[in-house]
């Protein structure tokens, strides 16, 4: 028997916690943290979230509260989405290029709170101010109009990056999107400006919570301007569009779902990549461990830990804040 035993034994690298710390091939840390939080005009009080327990819509206060919580953790990024009143809303997402505008007032407090110690991000998207809930512009029958739209996202980068945006992310997926982006930065003196390009977001049924985050008035689906599930090849083809339009940082999302197109797009680039861990994946954990069915704590750091082998840097998570305290202890 003893003859025969092959004389590498693995599990003697798994023996202690010290030893599986030092021969871990990937390591998570509070640095490749964003935290994606919302900011709502017109309440005085934080209004939580049913489908997402634990986060909440912002005032302008708490948002510099939780900014300022997630520099003391060591998160690295802050990613800004704006929930205007529905009164606002209309056809063009005017709201979302208003200099005065929810998401730009919280660009503005963010930005006065921590400065530079944040990388400040905003979405750079029509959907939550439009009426009809589309990333775009519509045409007559009821199409979302691909150049029309992205005039309004060059409006867009101007008022955000006016208003503190370090980085900019466009998450439409309009053709052409990131190209006219940048050309609208540079124009305005916001050579600085970064663009995070939603390079591959697929049209995915784990983004029901989101919809309720952002108060959506969606009308229908995302399928005709959002990437179909089954493909991949398609994902590497909107990956070279990105770069060559000027993109700094490319993004997967959602990330748990779609490990295999994360792996993909940073095998192929030289540049920093993200995924987004969304708002069914945050759900779906969260109702689980309220259920006892899974250790919540442990699931959580093994799901960003699964993301980041997969090859994020940047890990966009509403756990971000929690998840850098427990990794900085």
């Amino acid at each position: 028997m003893y003859g025969n035993f092959p004389g590498s034994r693995p599990r003697r690298l798994r023996t202690t916690p010290v030893m599986r710390r030092m021969v871990a091939e990937t390591r998570l840390d509070p640095a490749n943290l964003i935290l994606p939080a919302f900011v709502r005009e017109g309440i005085d009080a934080p209004v939580e979230i049913s489908a997402m327990p634990g986060v909440r819509q912002h005032t302008l206060d708490t948002l510099r509260k939780a900014a300022a919580d997630a520099v003391a953790a060591g998160v690295s990024g802050i990613m800004l989405f704006g929930v205007p009143l529905d009164e606002k809303k209309d056809a063009r997402g005017t709201a979302g290029t208003d200099p005065d505008g929810i998401l730009q007032a919280g660009l503005r407090a963010v930005r006065e709170e921590v400065g530079d110690d944040l990388v400040v991000m905003s979405d750079l998207c029509l959907d939550e101010y439009t009426d009809h809930g589309h990333c775009g512009v519509l045409t007559g029958d009821g199409r979302v109009d691909n150049d029309a739209t992205l005039e309004r996202y060059a409006e867009m980068a101007q008022v955000q990056a006016d208003a503190g945006a370090h980085v900019v992310g466009p998450s439409g997926m309009m053709d052409g999107q990131v190209g006219v982006i940048r050309d609208a930065l540079d124009q305005t003196g916001h050579e600085d400006v970064s663009i995070l390009a939603y390079t591959a977001k697929y049209s995915s049924a784990f983004y029901g919570p989101f919809r309720e985050a952002v108060g959506s008035s969606l009308k229908g689906d995302r399928k005709t301007y959002q990437q179909d599930p089954a493909n991949i090849r398609e994902s590497l083809r909107e990956l070279a569009l990105d770069l060559e339009e000027g993109a700094d940082m490319v993004m997967v999302k959602p990330a748990g779902p779609y490990l295999d197109i994360l792996a993909k797009v940073a095998d192929a680039v030289d540049v920093p990549v993200a995924a987004y861990q969304i708002s069914g994946e945050y759900a779906m954990i969260e109702a689980a461990a309220e259920k006892g069915w899974i250790d919540r704590d442990a699931a959580i750091m093994e799901s960003l830990l699964g993301i980041r082998r997969a090859g994020a840097q940047m890990i966009l998570t509403y756990w971000a804040t929690e998840a850098a305290r427990r990794l900085g202890r």
